[in-house]
C-alpha cells in the first residue's frame, strides 16, 4: 500500500505545482482547503515542505512566495491570505494533522542564525531547549548537520525565517508598513499562542493518548532551568550528550507557546557580530570545548571534519536588521509585557523560598513569570546594543529607539486603567522596582550607548530632537531614576557584605538575629539577582559605569552644551527665515528683489521651516528641564553655562568655518569640527562654481522656456563676444554698465570657502562677459510680464509701449544700482 499512496501523493504535489502557475491564488487556496480536509496525512506529507516554501519563500530566498510583507490591506487576496494562515485556519489545520503522526522535517544548519550555527560548528550544542534532540550527526561533517523539526516547529521556523529573508522590494514598495499581512500575522499568532487572558485554545487533532505530541517535552524537576541568561554559558550541552526528558503531561498544554517564542526570538534576536560571539566565550564554554575535542581525539572511529569547522573563522554573519524587523520585534516586546503583566497578582512571586515552587501554579502561569527574564532579556539586549551602535545617524532610528523604550517600561502594557496623570507627574509603582534591577544595564548600559550616539547627531533637526526627548521624558518619571540607583548600589556592593547579610538573614530574633531579617535577605537576594544579570549579559571582567558616576556627569554636561548650542542654532536659523519671508515682498514678482541661483541650493529640508525649527526649540527646552532632573544637576549652573555660551557664539562666530587643523594635504576637520557641521553650528559655503546658465532647471523655471532662452543667447554670445568682452575691459562708464548687465555679480564675491577649494582658489579668473536671457524663463517674471501688458491694455497702450516701457524702466534700474549700489552696501 504504500507505493499507491506515494504515486498517489507525487501525482498531487505535480498538480499543485502545476496550479501555481496557471491558477490565480485564490482558485489555489480554495482548492488547498478541499485537499487539507479530503487527503489522509500521509499524502499530505509529501506536499506539506511545498506548501510551506509555496508560502513564505525558499530559505536562500530564490522562490519568494506570497511576498507576505508586501501583502497590504489594499491588496484583494489580503483578507484570503489571512483566513488561509489563522491560527484555526486551513494552513493550522494541516500542520496539527502532520504532528498528531510525528512526522519530521529537516532544516540545514546553514540557515540557523549565525551565532547559533557557529556553536554547533563548534561542536557544543546551544543553550536554548528547541535545538534539543534534533540534530542528525552525519558521518560526512558537521557542515552538512541538519535539525529535525516536527510541523509545528517547521511551519513557524519557515514563518518567522520569513523576515529575516533578504528581499529585494520592487521599485517604490518597502515592507517596514504595520498593516503588511506579516505583521498582522504575527500580531494574530502572539494573541492565540500567548494569550492574556484564558488559555491557550486546544489543537483540534490529537493522538491516542488525547493531546498533540509535544517534541521534547520537560520533566517537572528541570522546569525553566535550563534557558536564558541563568545557566553559567550562553553554550553548555555537548553534542552527542543530549539527556532524554520523560513526558511530563501538565507540559503538554503550553508546548505550543513555548516552541512560538522560541523560534521567534531565535529567529529574530539571535543575531551579533563576531567580536560579541567571541566576547561571550566565558571559561565555561572554553572548558566544554576543551572536553569535546579530547573526547573526539579518543574515539576510535571519530567522523571526520571539513577544514574549518570548529573554529571562529565559520562565523560569517554581517547582522544588518531592517526597520521592518525591529518594528516586528517591538510588537514582540510590548506583546511579551502584556503577556507577563496578566499573571494573577495573587501568584505573583514573593520574597519567600517557596514562592517559586508551590505545586498550585499552573504552567501557563509559571511560563508568564518567567518568560521575559529567560526567554527574551539577553538577545533583546546584544540585539538592541548591536543597533545602537551600527543603525545610520538619522531618523529611521526611531524604531529602535522606541522597540528599547517599551522593553524598559513594562508598566505600561499591564492593562491597568489608573487615574489619568501628566507623562511627567506618572510615577512607577513600586513593585516594578525587582523588574528595574533585573534589567539594570538595560537602562544603564544601553543609556550610555544612546548618550554617546546623540552627541553625534543633527540636533536641530526636529524628528532626532524629539527622540532625545522621548529618552529624557522615560528616564525623568519620577521614581525612575531612584529605583536605577538602587539597583546600582546593590551591584556595587562588595561580596562580604552580601555574604555576612546572607548569614545574618537566616537567624530568628531568640537566636540573637533581628526582627529585620527578612528585609535584610530580600536585599541579599536583590543582590544576587542583579550581579547575576551584570555577568550574565557583560561578563566577569566587565568594567560597570555608573550612570549617576563622575564620568556620566560629565558626558551629560557635555550633552547639555550641545542642546544648548542646537536651541541657538535652531533660533537663528530661525529668525534668518523670517527675515527672508519679510524680505520676499510682492515687488520680488516683479523681478526687483533677489533671484540668485545660489540660494536655491542652500540645501534646506521640510524638518527646517519655521514650524518645525520652533518645535525643535521646544523640544530641546524641556529635555534640558528633564536631564537636570534625572541626574539633580544644579539648574544655576546650567543656566550660567548656556548663557555664557550664547554670549560667547555671536553671528560673526557662528560664520567662522569649522574647526580645522593643518595636514599635508590641506586642512583636515577636527572632531569638534565634524560636530560643528553636524548640530549647524557652522558650516563651509557650498555653492555653485561651474556655468550658471547650465545649473539644473528649477521648479519655478519653465523647462522648454529655459532651452530655448540658452539657444538664443547662445548664438549671440558666439556671434558678439568679442564685442562684449572689449566693452567690459572699458574703465570709463560704458564699461561699468556693460560689466552690470553682462558679468554675474555674484561669481565676483569672496566667499568662505572649504580646504579643498583654497587650494584651487589661485585658479580662478574673472567670468566671461555674456548674455543671459534664462531670468525671463522664470515664472514669476513670466507673471510680472503679463501684469505690465495687461495694466499697459488698461491704459490704452499697445504691445510696442509696454515692451519699451519695460526696457526703459530695466535699463533706469540697472543704472541707479550701478551708480548707487556699492553706496547702499556700505550703508
Amino acid at each position: 500500500m504504500a507505493a499507491p499512496t506515494l504515486q498517489q501523493a507525487s501525482f498531487l504535489l505535480a498538480n499543485l505545482k502545476a496550479d501555481a502557475t496557471t491558477k490565480p491564488l485564490v482558485q489555489r487556496c480554495q482548492d488547498l482547503v478541499k485537499i487539507i480536509d479530503e487527503y489522509p496525512a500521509k499524502e499530505l506529507h509529501v506536499i506539506f515542505p511545498w506548501l510551506v516554501e509555496s508560502v513564505f519563500g525558499s530559505l536562500d530566498g530564490i522562490i519568494e512566495g506570497w511576498n507576505l510583507r508586501l501583502l497590504h490591506s489594499r491588496s484583494n487576496v489580503y483578507n484570503l491570505v489571512l483566513e488561509f494562515l489563522n491560527p484555526s485556519g486551513p494552513m493550522m489545520k494541516l500542520v496539527y494533522k502532520l504532528q498528531a503522526e510525528e512526522y519530521k522535517y529537516e532544516i540545514p544548519v546553514n540557515y540557523l542564525p549565525g551565532p547559533v550555527k557557529a556553536c554547533i560548528q563548534e561542536g557544543v550544542l546551544p543553550d536554548c531547549p528547541l535545538f534539543h534532540n534534533k540534530l542528525q550527526f552525519p558521518l560526512s561533517g558537521l557542515l552538512t548537520l541538519n535539525l529535525a523539526l516536527n510541523p509545528f516547529e517547521f511551519f513557524m521556523f519557515n514563518f518567522a525565517y520569513c523576515l529575516v529573508m533578504p528581499k529585494n522590494y520592487p521599485p517604490g514598495q518597502h515592507g517596514s508598513s504595520t498593516d503588511s499581512a506579516y505583521f498582522v500575522l504575527v500580531d494574530t499568532y502572539l494573541k492565540y499562542f500567548l494569550p492574556s487572558e484564558g488559555s491557550v485554545p486546544p489543537s483540534p487533532f490529537s493522538d491516542s493518548r488525547g493531546s498533540v505530541t509535544a517534541p521534547s517535552p520537560r520533566s517537572s524537576s528541570v522546569s525553566f532551568a535550563g534557558y536564558g541568561v541563568h545557566s553559567p554559558s550562553l553554550l553548555k550541552h555537548h553534542i552527542f550528550h543530549q539527556p532524554s526528558v520523560n513526558a511530563d503531561p501538565s507540559a503538554q498544554e503550553i508546548w505550543r507557546s513555548e516552541t512560538l517564542l522560541q523560534m521567534f526570538v531565535e529567529v529574530w534576536l539571535h543575531h551579533y557580530s563576531l567580536e560579541m560571539y567571541q566576547k561571550l566565550q566565558s571559561p565555561q564554554v572554553k572548558l566544554a570545548l576543551l572536553q569535546y575535542r579530547l573526547s573526539m581525539s579518543s574515539m576510535p572511529c571519530q567522523p571526520h571534519a571539513p577544514p574549518g569547522s570548529g573554529s571562529l573563522h565559520t562565523y560569517q554573519e554581517p547582522f544588518t536588521p531592517t526597520e521592518e524587523h525591529v518594528l516586528v520585534v517591538r510588537l514582540l516586546v510590548k506583546h511579551l509585557h502584556a503577556f507577563s503583566s496578566s499573571l494573577k497578582p495573587e501568584r505573583l512571586p514573593s520574597s519567600s523560598p517557596s514562592a517559586h515552587s508551590h505545586a498550585h501554579t499552573s504552567p501557563l502561569d509559571e511560563f508568564k513569570r518567567v518568560v521575559v527574564q529567560r526567554f527574551v532579556q539577553q538577545k533583546l539586549y546584544l540585539f538592541l546594543q548591536h543597533c545602537f551602535g551600527h543603525w545610520p545617524l538619522d531618523a529611521s532610528f526611531r524604531a529602535v529607539l522606541e522597540t528599547w523604550l517599551s522593553y524598559i517600561q513594562p508598566w505600561r502594557y499591564t492593562g491597568e486603567k489608573t487615574n489619568p496623570q501628566p507623562d511627567q507627574n506618572r510615577t512607577v509603582p513600586d513593585k516594578w522596582e525587582s523588574f528595574v534591577q533585573e534589567n539594570l544595564l538595560m537602562y544603564t548600559k544601553l543609556f550610555q550607548v544612546f548618550l554617546n550616539r546623540a552627541v553625534r547627531t543633527d540636533l536641530v533637526n526636529a524628528k532626532n530632537a524629539l527622540m532625545v526627548f522621548r529618552v529624557s521624558k522615560i528616564f525623568a518619571q519620577p521614581n525612575l531614576a531612584e529605583m536605577i540607583l538602587n539597583g546600582e548600589q546593590l551591584f556595587l556592593e562588595p561580596e562580604h557584605v552580601l555574604h555576612d547579610r546572607h548569614s545574618r538573614g537566616y537567624l530568628s530574633p531568640s537566636q540573637g538575629g533581628s526582627y529585620l531579617s527578612s528585609r535584610h535577605k530580600a536585599v541579599t537576594d536583590s543582590g544576587f539577582r542583579v550581579k547575576s544579570h551584570v555577568y550574565a549579559l557583560e561578563g566577569q571582567d566587565c568594567q560597570y559605569k555608573q550612570m549617576f558616576g563622575t564620568e556620566l556627569r560629565g558626558a551629560v554636561m557635555k550633552m547639555i552644551q550641545m542642546i544648548a548650542q542646537c536651541r541657538q542654532t535652531a533660533k537663528r536659523i530661525s529668525d534668518h527665515s523670517s527675515e527672508m519671508a519679510v524680505n520676499s515682498s510682492f515687488l520680488s514678482w516683479f523681478g526687483l528683489g533677489s533671484s540668485d541661483f545660489n540660494n536655491t541650493f542652500s540645501g534646506a529640508e521640510p524638518e527646517e521651516s519655521g514650524e518645525c525649527l520652533k518645535k525643535t526649540h521646544e523640544l530641546l527646552d524641556r529635555t534640558l528641564e528633564n536631564l537636570c532632573f534625572v541626574f539633580k544637576l544644579n539648574q544655576g549652573q546650567v543656566t550660567q553655562l548656556i548663557s555664557n555660551l550664547g554670549s560667547s557664539q555671536d553671528d560673526g562666530n557662528c560664520r567662522q568655518l569649522p574647526d580645522c587643523i593643518q595636514g599635508e594635504n590641506g586642512l583636515i576637520l577636527t572632531e569638534l569640527g565634524r560636530r560643528q557641521i553636524i548640530n549647524g553650528l557652522r558650516r563651509f559655503d557650498i555653492q555653485y562654481q561651474g556655468d550658471p546658465e547650465l545649473q539644473p532647471i528649477r521648479s519655478y523655471e519653465n523647462a522648454q522656456l529655459v532651452r530655448f532662452l540658452y539657444r538664443i543667447s547662445s548664438v549671440v554670445n558666439d556671434k558678439f563676444g568679442g564685442y562684449m568682452n572689449a566693452l567690459c575691459s572699458r574703465p570709463d562708464f560704458l564699461g561699468r554698465l556693460g560689466r552690470h548687465y553682462l558679468t554675474d555679480a555674484a561669481s565676483t564675491t569672496k566667499l568662505r570657502h572649504s580646504p579643498t577649494a583654497w587650494r584651487s582658489a589661485g585658479r580662478s579668473h574673472r567670468p566671461t562677459p555674456r548674455l543671459s536671457l534664462r531670468p525671463l524663463a522664470s515664472y514669476r517674471t513670466i507673471v510680472a510680464l503679463v501684469l505690465v501688458y495687461v495694466l499697459g491694455a488698461l491704459l490704452s497702450q499697445g504691445p510696442v509701449s509696454s515692451t519699451l516701457l519695460i526696457v526703459a524702466a530695466s535699463f533706469l534700474y540697472g543704472l541707479f544700482v550701478m551708480l548707487f549700489g556699492e553706496k547702499l552696501k556700505t550703508h
